[in-house]
């Protein structure tokens, strides 16, 4: 006689079973994957070990340097990122981690901005400019340094982690019911926002440690106010220089909406100064006239990239080409060795098929600084529209090699191989691209033809469909049609 399980005389599924045994799992799986945090002292859900976060920060920074908001590299002044890093250092020293080893940079980027992940800690250009004490850079840095050390961005990790296999859990479990899509819906939702960015709360807690470790290396914690103060100034001046405003959207209020508000922060820094007692004095504990000393010739530069480069690369994003020229060519005027100059003059002028010129000015930028990234994709997209397809991927494979995430790179890359017959390796790179920029006219119909060429039917039909959802109107688009009615055919038959 078999034996029935029932729950309220409802008699219990096999799947069902199985997704009270999954939630046993779980909490099981919780408790055994937990671990002390340095700074609280509570125990946390964590899936890394410390050399597993280590090695997952050394491959996320290039992506971080190159393609974050406003990315550009880094910013090239050994002398003043000496400077800065000492003090990085000192405030390393003062974490809760101190045997993690710190790598800093100026990353060079007009968005006043300031990051850290496991194994590297950056300001931006923008933020630099915008401070002005030693003081106030000690405590944004000691702030970044806080998220490393209370783990947070492992533990958002982990936590995106633990809940994309709950739901895939769940998944199984609901099997067909009507409340399954709903359910993953939200819960990819969740997943996708809590690994954006950090909480409101984590902020509070980095807030904290940064005017700790600011005291601890001998920075009058009164500065942590003054840095808040300067970051809204200098986050103003930006929007108002790219012709935005914080009500816009984008990288701002995505910020501002897990960073509690300015006034917040400041009455929450109040009361932690209040308690927080200072080690010996470095200096006079705020440092003003050494810093913009220091960060002079930057705040200098800086200004030719918000007059300028920025708005050049405005202007050719919305296509005004001769706008992007003119306002490039006054910054090479003002200052020639700046490779990120040399290199936009080179785009502006690939946009007018201009290729031989084109080429002048990114090889000028590759002798300025050799590891400039966007120069070998310049030189990548000028070889390819040659026709050299070889030399055009040996130079977007640096740029690869540089930006490992660097999209427009797999793009070109991907057409390479297309034009060579080569439709194997073309998918690995267009199928990459397709899923970051999904709408791009032509390479889901690019797409579906590799496919069809490597007898990968289904996918293509995919493609082929996703083509005429995207841009049913262009050549790409009726040639998809037609690929289509075949396919349909075929599979009909």
């Amino acid at each position: 006689m078999g034996i029935e399980v029932r729950l309220k005389n409802r008699p219990l599924s096999l799947i069902r079973i199985l997704f009270i045994c999954l939630t046993i799992f779980t909490l099981a799986f919780t408790l055994t994957n937990c671990a002390t945090n340095p700074v609280t002292g509570r125990t946390q859900l964590m899936l890394f070990s410390e050399e597993e976060e280590l090695r997952m920060g050394k491959e996320w920074y290039p992506s971080i340097m190159w393609g974050g908001e406003g990315g550009g590299g880094e910013y090239r002044d050994e002398k003043l990122r000496s400077y800065l890093n000492d003090i990085v250092q000192a405030l390393q020293g003062a974490s809760h981690r101190p045997h993690i080893k710190v790598e800093f940079a100026i990353q060079n980027s007009s968005v006043p901005n300031a990051w850290a992940i496991p194994g590297y800690v950056s300001m931006t250009r923008g933020l630099l400019a915008g401070l002005e004490s030693e003081a106030e850079f000690a405590y944004v840095m000691g702030h970044e340094i806080g998220h490393v050390a209370v783990r947070h961005s492992a533990s958002q990790l982990s936590k995106g982690i633990f809940m994309s296999f709950i739901l895939q859990g769940a998944s199984l479990a609901m099997g067909s019911s009507p409340y399954s899509d709903a359910a993953l819906a939200l819960g990819s939702i969740g997943g996708n926002l809590l690994m954006l960015k950090y909480s409101r709360d984590d902020e509070l807690v980095a807030d904290r440690l940064g005017v700790e470790y600011m005291a601890k290396v001998g920075y009058l914690p009164k500065n942590a106010i003054n840095a808040h103060k300067n970051l809204e100034r200098a986050s103003q001046e930006y929007l108002k220089a790219v012709g935005k405003n914080s009500e816009e959207g984008g990288f701002f209020t995505d910020l501002l909406s897990t960073h509690p508000r300015t006034s917040v922060r400041i009455d929450e820094l109040e009361k932690i100064i209040r308690d927080t007692s200072v080690n010996a004095i470095r200096g006079d504990g705020t440092n003003r006239l050494a810093f913009l000393n220091a960060t002079a010739e930057l705040r200098k530069t800086h200004r030719l990239y918000v007059d300028y480069y920025d708005k050049a690369v405005k202007n050719l994003k919305e296509n005004k080409i001769d706008e992007a020229k003119h306002l490039i060519l006054e910054a090479i005027k003002e200052k020639k060795d700046e490779a990120p100059f040399q290199a936009l003059y080179g785009f502006i002028l690939v946009r007018k098929d201009n290729l031989n010129e084109a080429e002048v000015y990114f090889n000028n930028a590759l002798k300025l600084h050799a590891q400039y990234q966007p120069a070998y994709r310049g030189l990548g997209i000028i070889y390819y529209k040659k026709n050299d397809n070889q030399k055009s991927i040996a130079y977007l494979k640096k740029a690869i090699q540089l930006f490992p995430d660097d999209m427009p790179s797999f793009y070109f890359m991907g057409m390479n191989y297309y034009k060579m017959n080569m439709h194997h390796e073309a998918i690995k790179y267009l199928k990459s691209f397709s899923e970051v920029y999904p709408k791009h006219p032509t390479v889901h119909g690019t797409l579906g033809t590799c496919y069809e060429k490597t007898n990968n039917l289904k996918a293509a039909y995919e493609e082929y469909t996703m083509q005429i959802k995207v841009a049913p109107d262009n050549e790409m688009g009726r040639y998809a049609r037609t690929r289509l009615n075949i396919l349909r055919n075929y599979f009909i038959k």
